[in-house]
C-alpha cells in the first residue's frame, strides 16, 4: 500500500509539473488565439472608452465578451486613464497586449509591445460633436414636427434590430427622424467598421483631386517592385481587386485577425501577401486592401504630418464630422478598412456628401464625377462597387440590386456596410439617407433592407 501511495504521489507531482509548465509555457509562447482576443479586447475597451465615453467594464461584457468566442470570458481587461492605455490578458497573466490612445487618432493595439512607438503620433484633436442651435447639418439642432408615421416606423423594435445603437433618417438634406438605444445619443461616437472603407475611398479622391495620385497609377509600393505586384493600380484597389491573397475570415486566427491585432504595422503585412490573380481580374473583398490604400494615399500626401492631419483637412472638417476619428495602427498608418468612430449624425453627414455628389456647402470636395465613379459596379462584382461601397444591401450570394427590388427600394440605391450591422445607405431616387448603427451579429439574420423600405413608404405617405 506504501508503495501504492508513493506511486500516486510521483503521478501527482508530474501533473502539478506538467500544468506548471504548460503554464510557463503559455507565458513565453502564448497560443495566437489568445493573443488575438486579447489584442481585440484591449483595443474595443480603449477606444469604446476614450473616444464613445463608454465604460470600460460595459464594453468588455457587452462589446467583446456577450457576442464572441466563449474564451473571451476569461479575460481580464485593466483601464489606465491617467496614462491613456487599457491592458489585456487571459487570466491575469496569459498574452498579454496594451493598447494605447493618442491624441487626434484614437487608440492603437501594440502587439509587440512597443508602446513608444504606437504613442508617438498624434493629429490635430477633432473638435467633437456640434453644440450650435443652428438646423443640422449647420448645427446640432433638428426639427422632427410632424413626422409621426416616421417615428412609428423606428420604434418598431423589429424593423429596428437586435442591438440597435443609433438610427438617423435624413431627408432632402435634413434629418427628419432618430432614434438612440439605451446608453447611446446623438453625442456618442460609434464605430463603424467596414463602412470605414468607403470613407478611406473618399480620402483617396481628396487626394487625387489635389493631383497627388491617378486612378491608373501603379508602381505604387517599393516592396512590389519586380514582380507582378507593380501593375496593381489605384482603382484596382478601390474595387477590391487587387489580386492579393488574403483570408477575410473572422472566426479564426487568419490574415485579417492577425493584421489588426497582431501586426504593428499593418500595411507591410497586408502588402507582403502574394499574388493570387492577375490585377483586376478578381474581386476578393479585403480589409487589408483598404489598410494598403491608406499607406499609398498617405505616401503620397508626403510628409507623416501633414498625411496625419489629411482627413481632418480635407474631409472631416470641410463636412463639419466634428466626433470623426480614424484611427492609426501602431506605425502611423489609418486603418483605413475598419477603425473609424463618429457618431450617426456624422456618419449620417457623410452619406449625404455622397448623395451631393461629393460638394458640401457648395465647395467641390471630391473630383467632378469621383461619386460617379464609387457607384459605378465594378467589373469583378457587379455587387461591389469601383469605390468601396455595395450596390445591395447585407444579405447572402445575390445578383447586383436583386436585393433592391426584393424589398421595394429604388434603382440606384447603395450601401456602406460594417460589421454587426453598421448601414449607412444612400437613396437618391429619394433624396434620402438612412444610417443604422447598433451591436447586431450576423447570426442575429437582421436585415436593415425592411427598416429602409419601411421610412420609404413612411416619408411617401406623409
Amino acid at each position: 500500500m506504501r508503495i501504492v501511495w508513493r506511486g500516486l504521489g510521483v503521478l501527482a507531482g508530474l501533473v502539478v509539473v506538467a500544468v506548471v509548465a504548460g503554464y510557463a509555457y503559455m507565458m513565453v509562447v502564448p497560443p495566437t488565439l489568445l493573443r488575438v482576443g486579447d489584442g481585440y479586447a484591449s483595443k474595443i475597451v480603449c477606444s469604446s472608452t476614450f473616444l464613445s465615453g463608454r465604460g470600460p467594464e460595459t464594453v468588455l461584457e457587452t462589446d467583446v465578451q456577450a457576442p464572441g468566442n466563449p474564451l473571451l470570458r476569461l479575460l481580464d481587461v485593466q483601464t489606465d486613464r491617467a496614462r491613456d492605455r487599457v491592458h489585456a490578458e487571459f487570466l491575469r497573466f496569459i498574452a498579454p497586449v496594451e493598447s494605447v490612445r493618442r491624441p487626434g487618432l484614437g487608440c492603437a493595439v501594440a502587439p509587440d509591445g512597443n508602446l513608444a512607438r504606437a504613442a508617438d503620433q498624434s493629429a490635430p484633436p477633432a473638435p467633437g460633436p456640434s453644440a450650435s442651435t443652428a438646423l443640422w447639418p449647420a448645427g446640432s439642432a433638428v426639427d422632427l414636427a410632424g413626422q409621426a408615421k416616421l417615428a412609428a416606423v423606428l420604434a418598431d423594435d423589429a424593423l429596428a434590430g437586435p442591438g440597435m445603437r443609433a438610427i438617423v433618417v435624413v431627408r432632402h438634406g435634413r434629418i427628419v427622424a432618430e432614434r438612440y438605444g439605451k446608453g447611446f445619443g446623438p453625442r456618442v461616437p460609434l464605430l463603424g467598421w467596414s463602412m470605414t472603407k468607403s470613407v478611406t475611398a473618399a480620402l483617396t479622391g481628396t487626394v487625387i483631386k489635389a493631383g497627388k495620385l491617378r486612378l491608373d497609377q501603379d508602381h505604387l509600393l517599393p516592396q512590389w517592385a519586380g514582380d507582378g505586384r507593380a501593375k496593381i493600380t489605384v482603382e484596382d484597389l478601390l474595387s477590391m481587386s487587387s489580386g492579393l491573397h488574403f483570408n477575410e475570415d473572422y472566426g479564426d486566427v487568419s490574415d485579417v485577425t492577425r493584421m489588426l491585432f497582431l501586426e504593428p504595422d499593418m500595411a507591410k503585412f497586408a502588402a507582403g501577401q502574394p499574388l493570387d490573380h492577375p490585377p483586376g481580374t478578381h474581386f476578393s473583398y479585403s480589409t487589408g486592401t483598404a489598410v494598403i490604400l491608406s499607406r499609398i494615399w498617405q505616401n503620397a500626401v508626403g510628409s507623416e504630418a501633414a498625411s496625419l492631419a489629411w482627413p481632418r483637412k480635407k474631409l472631416f472638417g470641410p463636412l463639419g464630422m466634428g466626433s470623426a476619428v480614424l484611427e492609426t495602427d501602431a506605425a502611423g498608418t489609418f486603418v483605413g478598412g475598419s477603425y473609424l468612430y463618429a457618431t450617426a449624425r456624422d456618419w449620417a453627414r457623410f452619406g449625404q456628401f455622397l448623395l451631393q455628389d461629393g460638394v458640401w456647402d457648395g465647395q467641390q470636395i471630391l473630383p467632378a464625377g469621383f461619386v460617379r465613379t464609387m457607384v459605378t459596379p465594378s467589373a469583378a462584382d457587379p455587387v461591389y462597387s469601383k469605390g468601396m461601397l455595395w450596390l445591395a444591401g447585407p444579405h447572402g450570394d445575390m445578383k447586383a440590386g436583386s436585393d433592391q427590388r426584393e424589398y421595394g427600394l429604388p434603382e440606384g440605391t447603395y450601401w456602406m456596410e460594417g460589421h454587426d450591422g453598421q448601414t449607412v445607405t444612400v437613396i437618391p431616387a429619394a433624396d434620402t439617407v438612412v444610417v443604422r448603427m447598433g451591436l447586431t451579429p450576423g447570426r442575429e439574420g437582421y436585415r436593415p433592407q425592411k427598416l429602409v423600405a419601411a421610412i420609404l413608404k413612411a416619408e411617401a405617405g406623409s
